[in-house]
């Protein structure tokens, strides 16, 4: 199983989309303590639909034409080595940072030990949280860890895949992933939020909004690595993890056009146009040397760095809500350590954590 190839530059731009998404986290933040309706980095969230189409990619390319050498069973127990460790590291770095923060919902309400402790046992097996249990109050379906709801989908994700993705014909798949384009864009432009960011909420509409970014990405990622598969394109000399880290950083970037229509399409355009696009070129590029170190480190920072940021960006609101400056009174200075700590937070937790204890789990039980 672990024979082929990696595509290392696909790794090295995961990571570039996890430092994308810490930094729309962060100004976000910002804009709050600004009082600003909107945030500079409106469209950094879509980093989360890049994962799941690269996550479909993966999938396609490493398990399609391997499924006689293992079971539906064998398969589940990899992907919860490979994603659950860290999940449990970013649930109790979450609850931590929600008792340094006094074990309070954001109106200050105070929440008992026992509602904390059940909260917990939720999020450690991965169950979202209805708003009875909500430990903050602002009805995300994840709240010691927020971005964990992303998680939650890319299980769903691959369960999908193991039990009828990868045996549905091509032909069909196309329709699906047309149809889920279509129901995007149709939730974007008439459903409540006004964008495709949906998904982190327990709301039923905003889950339902989730899944549907999942059912159009994580297949159109499938679609594309069977299309590559069957054409076997050449190899590009271009740098291309340079050219497509440029490309997502300037993709995400871009600000609200201020207009709820212009806003949705540029992010289907993303989602449905550019991101694939980016995905098939990096594939066919090269990197080796330093280079392919670097690019593989960034790669396996990537996930650690995603699983661990957001309760940072807890403590950093609760500092902002009770006129707290830990770091100084300069307004980057908080934020620039917060980003600080989340970093040097994954590399522990990717070094001494989640690469140990993963090898140790797939010596145990993928013998």
């Amino acid at each position: 199983m672990n024979t082929k190839p990696r595509y290392d530059i696909l790794d090295g731009l995961r990571g570039v989309a996890a430092c994308m998404v810490l930094l729309y986290h962060l100004f976000e933040a910002i804009a709050f303590s600004a009082g600003a309706t909107e945030q500079d980095m409106f469209n950094g969230f879509l980093g989360v639909d890049f994962f799941f189409i690269l996550s479909g990619f993966v999938m396609g390319y490493a398990y399609d034409d391997r499924w006689n050498q293992m079971s539906i069973g064998h398969f589940i127990k990899r992907r919860l080595i490979r994603l659950h460790p860290m999940v449990v590291m970013g649930v109790v770095i979450g609850v931590i940072a929600f008792m340094i923060q006094g074990s309070e919902k954001w109106d200050g309400t105070h929440v008992t030990l026992s509602l904390l402790m059940l909260s917990t046992l939720l999020a450690l097996f991965m169950i979202p949280s209805p708003n009875r249990l909500d430990v903050r109050g602002n009805t995300e379906s994840f709240p010691l860890n927020g971005p964990h709801w992303s998680l939650f989908f890319e299980y769903i994700g691959s369960l999908l895949y193991a039990v009828m993705l990868r045996r549905m014909p091509t032909k069909f798949l196309k329709i699906w992933v047309l149809v889920c384009a279509l129901s995007l864009l149709l939730m974007g432009l008439y459903g409540p939020d006004g964008s495709i960011a949906y998904g982190w909420s327990s709301q039923p509409v905003n889950m339902f909004g989730g899944l549907l970014r999942l059912l159009f990405a994580y297949p159109a990622g499938l679609l594309l690595a069977r299309i590559y598969r069957e054409k076997h394109p050449s190899v590009i000399s271009l740098p291309m993890f340079c050219i497509g880290g440029l490309t997502l950083i300037a993709l995400m970037c871009v600000p609200s056009f201020g207009n709820l229509t212009a806003n949705v399409m540029y992010q289907m355009f993303c989602v449905v146009i550019a991101f694939p696009l980016v995905v098939w070129f990096s594939a066919r590029g090269a990197v080796k040397g330093i280079g392919q170190r670097c690019v593989s480190f960034f790669g396996r920072l990537s996930y650690p760095l995603y699983a661990v940021h957001y309760p940072f960006i807890y403590l950093y609101i609760n500092w902002i809500n009770k006129d707290i400056h830990p770091f100084g009174s300069h307004p980057l200075a908080t934020p620039v350590a917060v980003a600080g700590m989340s970093i040097v937070t994954a590399v522990i937790c990717m070094m001494l954590y989640d690469e140990p204890v993963r090898k140790c789990l797939k010596n145990k039980f993928l013998k």
